[in-house]
């Protein structure tokens, strides 16, 4: 019994994190390969049951789960994105809904063998598309322009109106009579509106009070906002049936808007929690399938209900929601392209499903393998090719394989000029004016200010930019640079050289978690590299193919080369370190400082010097 139930929660883990690995390391979308996993995991293979893993605690799992998704992702929201795209968003999560939810009705009654009320529920279930499958996408496609903020404003709005309005449509279906469903209806708005609103941001306000006080240490603000969300959301839904989705949202949104109270800690703990909660869910839904029942539902009906969803629902509801806004054709036409289910329709369905077979509703088995497929079929079309169809509408920012460069100092202005060179973009910052001037009159891009300063991350344009190269001579401004940028372009893609008082004074040295990955060489820090350039040294470079093998450059690092960085055949550029550095192949160019014999040697002294005092240190 014990192993069966940790065989189970294993199997979450491991299908769950490994999936998202797999979508990240290939560039496919997660919550298909999720699904894929879950199915593995649960009717496939049998390693998970989640009825019998977790029995009746699954429902109220899967609810806080997605209440938490969703204070996260409101999170992310600013108003002050909406001064050009408030009234878009705003006519998609209304008008937009609406005419969803009515194309989606009348499809599935005359498709399937739904009645009237089951097809208007099933319709109202799919009008969400949520952060869960939105997010995800954005991050790999990175669009431009307005589109992905309107985008991310819908995928977060309409969970808890979907939700809302299944509800609705759910209490309505069980209502004796018309007047008494057109009380349920309206109450249950009014009744989510003013409870949801007042306990969210009543929430809001005690974080903000604890967080401006200073009444909670670092390490309890994560926890005790961790329990003010599932609080929020457990007092909402006791007021009013699933109003606490618009709280914990609401929540999110009013903490993400104020300006005394820093939630930074907060947002990056969400983050973390958010994957991990997404893949549990997804695998454990998935898991509840039978394939037996998805194989049923596999018609030509289905494909004709996908197609009217991609075709015309989602097209008619983009086009009349934007047809007196400012945005593009191609724009539009990525919207269109943008709008995958996610886990509050599999999440409400299998709910739903439940209650309906238990009031003798035909046919309701059948309303979650439905709505799985639809999952399934959505997040493939619309995410497969999403990042090619982008590109194809000249709405995807650039591959992010620029480099912005901290230091405008002689030697850092030639490794700049170099990478331009070779059609990358570079960002060169500092606070020197007159470095920057040179910088300019070099042809670079630049930024002059303090990198580290409230206001710089708003006024650089780092789209196309990937990795950062911090070169500056203060080891301290060079790793809070790296800790700063590891939060945006993460902790693999942010450099710095050596620390200038490495191997003289130890307990001096930055600790190697609060700084970024070493550049070129162990010896080759800011005093050094000064010290080699000032004696003419060039940056040069070479290609490597059959007969100038890249092993035989490998034999020679340290020895007669130091290399700065790799440009390979698929047109990536990354920087050599110190650990781990870049293993070069056939059709790349290596970019390197050729070591003379006084160079040389004097790398050599250093060496034996670090070897010396490390020894007498030991002793």
């Amino acid at each position: 019994m014990g192993e069966h139930l940790l065989i189970g929660i294993t199997s979450i883990l491991v299908f769950g994190i490994g999936a998202q690995w797999v979508a990240w390391r290939f560039k496919l979308p997660a919550i298909l390969l999720l699904l894929i996993s879950g199915v593995l995991a649960g009717p496939v293979f049998g390693l998970l049951d989640p009825d019998h893993l977790m029995g009746d605690l699954l429902a109220p799992f899967i609810s806080v789960s997605v209440a938490i998704i969703l204070f996260e992702g409101g999170l992310s929201l600013r108003f002050s994105e909406l001064k050009d795209i408030g009234s878009t968003v705003g006519n998609l999560v209304s008008i937009g809904v609406v005419l969803t939810w009515g194309i989606t009705s009348v499809s599935a009654y005359y498709l399937f063998v739904f009645d009237w009320e089951l097809s208007i529920l099933l319709g109202a279930i799919l009008v969400v598309t949520g952060p869960t499958v939105i997010i995800p996408l954005l991050r790999q496609v990175r669009p431009s322009g307005q589109v992905g903020s309107i985008l991310k404003w819908e995928g977060i709005i309409i969970d808890p109106i979907g939700a809302m309005l299944a509800v609705l449509v759910f209490e309505v279906i069980l209502s004796a009579s018309l007047s008494a469903a057109t009380s349920v209806a309206v109450m249950s708005i009014m009744k989510t509106i003013f409870f949801g609103t007042l306990v969210g941001l009543g929430g809001a306000a005690l974080i903000y009070f604890l967080l401006k006080r200073h009444l909670l240490p670092d390490y309890l603000q994560n926890p005790v906002n961790l329990m003010v969300v599932v609080t929020v959301f457990t007092i909402s839904n006791m007021l009013q049936h699933e109003s606490g989705l618009w709280a914990t949202t609401l929540m999110g949104i009013a903490l993400a808007n104020q300006k005394a109270a820093r939630i930074h800690h907060i947002t990056e703990f969400k983050e973390n929690l958010r994957v991990l909660l997404l893949s549990a869910l997804f695998i454990l839904l998935a898991a509840r399938v039978e394939l037996s029942s998805l194989t049923q539902n596999l018609s030509w009906s289905l494909a004709a209900f996908l197609a009217i969803l991609i075709l015309i629902a989602r097209p008619v509801g983009v086009y009349i929601s934007t047809y007196f806004s400012e945005i593009t054709w191609r724009e539009k036409l990525f919207l269109c392209w943008m709008a995958p289910r996610g886990v509050v329709a599999a999440s409400i369905s299998s709910i739903f499903a439940i209650n309906l077979i238990q009031n003798g509703f035909e046919h309701a088995d059948q309303l979650v393998p439905i709505v799985f497929l639809v999952i399934i079929g959505t997040v493939t079309i619309y995410g497969l090719p999403a990042a090619w169809v982008a590109r194809k509408l000249g709405v995807a920012k650039p591959v992010p394989n620029g480099l912005l460069i901290l230091g405008a100092h002689n030697w850092a202005l030639k490794i700049a000029k170099a990478v331009k060179e070779e059609g990358f973009k570079v960002l060169v910052a500092d606070s020197n004016w007159k470095n920057i001037s040179r910088a300019r009159q070099k042809g670079l891009k630049t930024y002059h200010g303090n990198i580290l300063s409230e206001f710089a991350l708003e006024e650089l344009n780092l789209d196309g930019v990937g990795r950062m190269l911090s070169l500056t001579p203060n080891d301290e401004t060079n790793s809070l640079a790296a800790l700063r940028f590891g939060e945006i372009f993460g902790r693999s893609h942010v450099f710095q050289l050596a620390p200038n008082t490495q191997g003289q004074v130890e307990n001096k040295d930055v600790t190697s978690h609060l700084s970024g990955r070493i550049l070129f060489h162990e010896r080759l820090n800011f005093e050094n590299l000064s010290r080699f350039f000032s004696k003419h040294t060039e940056i040069q470079s070479t290609s490597f193919n059959k007969d100038n093998p890249a092993a035989k450059f490998e034999e020679q690092i340290g020895e007669e080369y130091i290399p700065l960085f790799l440009i390979t055949s698929s047109n990536e550029i990354h920087p050599y370190t110190v650990n781990n550095p870049p293993s070069p192949s056939n059709g790349d160019q290596a970019f390197y400082i050729h070591l003379n014999d006084e160079i040389r040697q004097q790398i050599k002294q250093e060496s034996n010097s670090l070897e010396t005092s490390n020894a007498n240190q030991s002793k």
